[in-house]
């Protein structure tokens, strides 16, 4: 087996397992792996247009999240109101059941992460988002990430 093809295939192996233990435990807050990356966003980063979100998705890339957003505003977690720098646009945001939902949205990521962090302790995982940054880089999602990591550093 090639290099590539290894790497492409744990990549794949990896997020397999870890977007099915992320859904089974959101399962009972009601909310799909898609949707919490939605309300995650919003609470980092909201309010923001649908074309803002758009850009700081991975799991909708290249596409209007207007269908998924949608789902959130019928469950009453996400609200439009006009942007008040821009009243051409809608600004998204979290109503006070998607702020608390965040919370909890948030712990369930921790404890994935905690695992993560116990299975890779000891490895060099520095090197390691060095080299899946630069592989990411070359796609929608890994830039929709990229933002995301830029946002939070400023």
């Amino acid at each position: 087996m090639k290099d590539a093809e290894e790497l492409r295939y744990l990549i794949l192996a990896i997020q397999r397992e870890g977007n099915r233990l992320l859904a089974a435990d959101l399962r009972p807050l009601g909310v799909t792996p898609s949707q919490a990356e939605v309300l995650r966003v919003l609470r980092d980063h909201g309010p923001l247009t649908l074309s803002a979100l758009g850009g700081l998705l991975v799991c909708e890339t290249g596409n209007s999240p207007s269908r998924l957003v949608d789902r959130l505003v019928a469950q009453g977690l996400v609200q439009r109101d006009t942007d008040p720098d821009d009243r051409r646009y809608l600004a998204l945001s979290l109503t006070t059941e998607g702020k608390a939902l965040s919370k909890r949205i948030v712990a369930v990521e921790e404890k994935l992460h905690t695992g993560i962090d116990q299975l890779v302790a000891g490895q060099p995982v520095a090197e390691t988002l060095t080299t899946l940054r630069a592989l990411a880089g070359a796609f929608p999602a890994g830039e929709a990430l990229a933002r995301r990591r830029a946002v939070e550093k400023d």
